[in-house]
């Protein structure tokens, strides 16, 4: 029976069941962060042989630049998770200028019969509606309890998102308190991609075309990213709209209105390297996006970008809307913003770096700052952060406005 064959690994008082991505330890569910659990199904897979370091980076970070105190975080991770330790090494054991050897006696469960059914995504009504300039854009809501918008962003498509390792837990985990309402922006997802005009103002009206089809009076606001200067345009125009307002790894000026020469310059050349490189795996441009967008992901999450950036829109859009938002600029408008504002950034950001979220905090009156410990631009389950982020979301959103 070879390794692809095998559904579950039994060694010392461990058990891997590899369909449900779950580590028993003496029978009890252990907390395994996904990148840890892939590190000890790839030692434990290569059956008693030496796993180089080369390997390593390869399987578990995609081929990106790791380092060696990364390697050693992980292994140490992993040796914890199964009972052992880097003093022992009675499971994994390190094999000096040479990589890590799985030497537990491991034994094999076939398949069982019939293999469990995959959780179905939410139930969705999908709907179009027309934004002022006749640009039809797709819109959805999923989830019960206190109305929230998404603001549209690129690298989303309504149907599909449900199937990403990057969007579907954190959809999931948002819409367990709120009744989300969420839209591809124009030129992306199931919107139109032909959209001639992609200014700020367009964006703003494709927000404001979604609320109006929805039928919301009163909801909560949330912006990450290039949603992030939408949305404050947007509560800046309706401040009778907006009840709260959230900003998540946002910015308020795009690359390409920032002083710093070498932001601007890396802008420009990014745009060059979509048009070539964009959707396409295994690129050297796919793995500096995951580096900047993702560094903190697991493998399945970093495989998933070539195919999340294909579906979404072509490169000749992403191109255009790249070069388009790196032209936002709503430092004027932060002055306006009269709803309680929450604003939280990744203290290593590397798409939009933590001075953008300090801004938008500092410009927009009596707004909070929260930040995170983490890298990723896109929050995912395996960050420290993943919990106290909604936690906050959810009591912020809840608190009574304060008077005058």
């Amino acid at each position: 029976m070879t390794d692809e064959t095998r559904d579950r690994f039994v060694f010392d008082r461990c058990e891997i069941v590899l369909d449900r991505r779950e580590l028993l330890r003496d029978g009890t569910p252990q907390q395994v962060e996904p990148q840890v659990f892939d590190l000890i199904c790839l030692l434990v897979r290569a059956g008693g042989r030496v796993v180089s370091h080369d390997e390593l980076i390869a399987e578990i970070w995609g081929g990106r630049i790791v380092s060696d105190a990364a390697i050693s975080a992980r292994i140490s991770a992993a040796r914890a998770a199964i009972g052992d330790d880097g003093t022992s090494q009675r499971l994994i054991r390190t094999v000096p200028r040479r990589g890590f050897r799985f030497v537990g006696e491991i034994a094999a469960i076939p398949p069982s019969q019939p293999q469990p059914v995959p959780v179905p995504p939410p139930e969705q009504h999908i709907h179009f509606c027309r934004s002022r300039d006749g640009t039809r854009i797709a819109w959805a809501t999923t989830g019960n309890g206190q109305a929230l918008v998404k603001a549209g962003t690129w690298l989303t498509h309504l149907e599909h998102d449900w199937q990403s390792p990057i969007w579907q837990p954190f959809l999931a985990r948002l819409q367990k308190g709120f009744a989300v309402t969420r839209y591809d922006q124009r030129g992306n997802g199931l919107s139109d991609w032909e959209a001639g005009d992609l200014s700020l103002d367009r964006f703003v009206e494709d927000l404001e075309a979604v609320v109006d089809a929805a039928g919301l009076d009163r909801f909560v606001l949330y912006g990450t990213s290039q949603g992030a200067p939408i949305s404050v345009a947007y509560a800046a125009r309706h401040p009778d709209r907006v009840a709260r307002l959230i900003l998540h790894g946002g910015y308020a000026q795009g690359r390409l209105m920032r002083s710093e020469p070498a932001e601007r310059a890396t802008g420009e050349a990014v745009q060059t390297l979509i048009r070539l490189n964009w959707g396409k795996p295994g690129t050297a441009f796919l793995k500096s996006f995951a580096a900047s967008f993702l560094p903190e992901g697991d493998k399945a999450q970093i495989d998933s970008l070539a195919e999340l950036q294909r579906l979404t829109t072509s490169p000749a859009n992403a191109a255009r809307l790249r070069e388009a938002v790196d032209r936002f600029d709503v430092v004027d408008l932060l002055v306006g913003v009269a709803c309680p504002t929450l604003v939280v950034h990744a203290r290593e950001d590397g798409v939009h770096p933590l001075d953008q979220g300090r801004r938008l905090a500092a410009g927009i009156p009596g707004a909070e700052l929260m930040t995170l410990d983490a890298a990723n631009h896109v929050l995912v389950p395996q960050e420290p952060g993943w919990e106290a982020f909604f936690s906050r979301l959810e009591a912020f959103a809840g608190e009574p406005r304060p008077e005058g």
